[in-house]
């Protein structure tokens, strides 16, 4: 007996690495129930059979991650920052696009932030009718795509009257005076739903107003409603089920920020507001052929948003154009009190320093790659690009790492209160799946995944820092993983139609703060290809 108890007692204190590090040992359901006893928490055993392939590509992560060397000086990103104090100190300053007002409704609901706000500035159409315009589009056609959870109608028409009310006294606040928005369910308003795009949270409330939607409202917007997130900011599904491409409604959306980029594609509004982990902007803006900023890392406050991870969310605009993008990026980012700089956006930048990621290009197999090579002629006329390359001597398996365990930390009641088994995807992609398995990541692979991703900051800046623009393909191997990372901006732009017509793009990837050479470039580029001018089909 006495054995016994010492052979029991020697089980418990072992720690949960033990349980899937023996090379000899198959990783079992059993093994899995065993290593949850240690941190107190069960699954069922349907959950822990789906938990088990990832686990075991957990310890295929872990064990990839030690075959690279850290010295004894490579230190955490535990205060993770990037240098993003440019972006801080600059304002834009954006000239009046003339505008007629077109005839048809559908046409006023196509045109740009920039040329909404001509008409609205010098009073040819009111924020109410603008604002009346799209509703009446969400209200008859987003059946089709399902881009909207809530439809804030009510404070849209108050807002709108309010501005008209401002500029018809001569208070007139900026281009954002009156222009209608709508933003990404992760993001709280007092008195209606912050859903998440999560079943068991359909009825969540906060009375937290993120940063992101006061600094419109002081720029005088107009909030249309909250915008589709897949489940807990992980794909396309959400509980009112899978958000649309206005371009091909048999396809999704993409994710998380779905409903952001099909409601601008789909014009029930100018403009919209997403967040990106890895590929939340990039994605959607690219399926559904609209232009996505995911800016610099912490340069736009996340506060009042969901947490997927505090490491590497961002918040970023989702517009027509790199334009329209760079007119809500400069009312939404952190500014500084210093003495802070005005560019005129519409001037010429003169001399950048252009690279491209030629290897990514040359092997691009994919239906982005006959435009991209199109688009890299395009750009050839005007600037010489060089070739370059990011690292790829890295353990990339530390993105999974980081991101899971910082969501398991943000997500641990909503798992010990068991809301992931009413979540509407349950497969092994699945948040819900995702969420449990980071349960038994251990601390020490967290602390050597950061000390590695810091080490990939340290070799990627220094190749940006030669460069004003590096291109890329906006999928391309691991550009999306290492730029995420690092926590780097990148734009992706729209840049034609494959054999069968559905958009693609090309990213533009700056160095931190250096939105305003990113956009305008983006800018420059966006009227040689003129993608913007088209539309899609199903919703014109």
């Amino acid at each position: 007996m006495r054995n016994k108890i010492k052979f029991y007692l020697g089980v418990v204190v072992v720690l949960i690495p033990s349980f899937l590090f023996l090379d000899n040992n198959i990783l079992r359901p059993s093994n899995i129930k065993s290593a949850l006893k240690i941190s107190g928490v069960s699954f069922s055993d349907g959950d822990i059979t789906t938990m088990t392939p990832y686990i075991q590509k957990n310890k295929n992560s872990y064990i990839n991650m030690r075959g690279y060397k850290l010295d004894k000086s490579d230190e955490p990103a535990f205060n993770f920052t990037v240098n993003d104090q440019r972006s801080a100190l600059i304002n834009y300053e954006f000239k009046d696009i003339k505008t007629e007002l077109p005839e048809d409704k559908k046409d006023i609901a196509f045109l740009s932030v920039g040329e909404l706000s001509y008409l609205i500035k010098n009073k040819k159409i009111s924020s109410v009718d603008i604002t009346k315009i799209y509703i009446e589009r969400i209200k008859s056609l987003d059946k089709h795509l399902k881009s909207f959870v809530t439809l804030t109608e009510e404070l849209a028409l108050e807002q709108a009257e309010r501005a008209d009310e401002e500029i018809r006294k001569g208070n007139y606040r900026g281009i954002l005076h009156g222009i209608p928005y709508g933003v990404k369910d992760l993001a709280s308003f007092p008195g209606y739903p912050t859903t998440w795009g999560a079943m068991p949270l359909r009825n969540q409330f906060f009375d937290e107003k993120a940063y992101v939607i006061q600094r419109l409202e002081s720029a005088g917007a107009v909030m249309l409603g909250k915008l589709s997130s897949g489940s807990l900011a992980r794909g396309d599904v959400w509980f009112g089920g899978k958000t649309k491409n206005p371009w091909d409604l048999s396809q999704g959306s993409s994710g998380s920020s779905a409903g952001s980029a099909a409601a601008v594609s789909a014009a029930f509004t100018p403009f919209a507001i997403g967040t990106e982990t890895l590929g939340s902007i990039i994605s959607p803006s690219t399926r559904c052929g609209v232009t996505g900023l995911r800016p610099t890392y912490g340069s736009v406050p996340t506060d009042g948003f969901m947490t997927l991870s505090w490491t590497m969310d961002k918040i970023g605009p989702i517009a027509k154009s790199p334009r329209d993008c760079a007119i809500v990026y400069n009312a939404i980012k952190k500014t500084n009190k210093g003495d802070v700089v005005t560019i005129n956006f519409d001037k010429k930048i003169k001399n950048l320093r252009v690279g491209y990621l030629k290897g990514l290009f040359d092997n691009d197999t994919s239906r982005f790659r006959d435009n991209n090579k199109k688009t890299l002629n395009l750009i050839r006329e005007e600037f010489n690009i060089e070739k370059v390359s990011l690292p790829n001597n890295f353990p990339f398996s530390v993105f999974d790492i980081i991101l899971r365990s910082e969501a398991g930390a943000f997500f641990d009641s909503f798992l010990l209160e068991n809301l992931d088994s009413s979540m509407v995807e349950q497969g092994e992609r699945s948040r819900a799946n995702s969420l449990r398995q980071s349960r038994l990541i251990p601390a020490v692979e967290y602390i050597q995944a950061s000390r590695h991703r810091k080490l990939l900051i340290k070799e990627t800046e220094k190749i940006f820092n030669e460069y004003d623009i590096i291109l890329s393909p906006s999928f391309g191997q691991n550009q999306l993983l290492i730029t995420n990372l690092t926590g780097h901006p990148a734009i992706s732009l729209p840049d034609g139609l494959d054999t069968e017509g559905h958009p693609t793009s090309i990213s533009i990837i700056g160095n931190y703060g250096d939105e305003d050479k990113m956009l305008y470039f983006a800018e420059y580029l966006n009227k040689k290809i003129n993608f913007f001018k088209n539309k899609p089909p199903l919703f014109y």
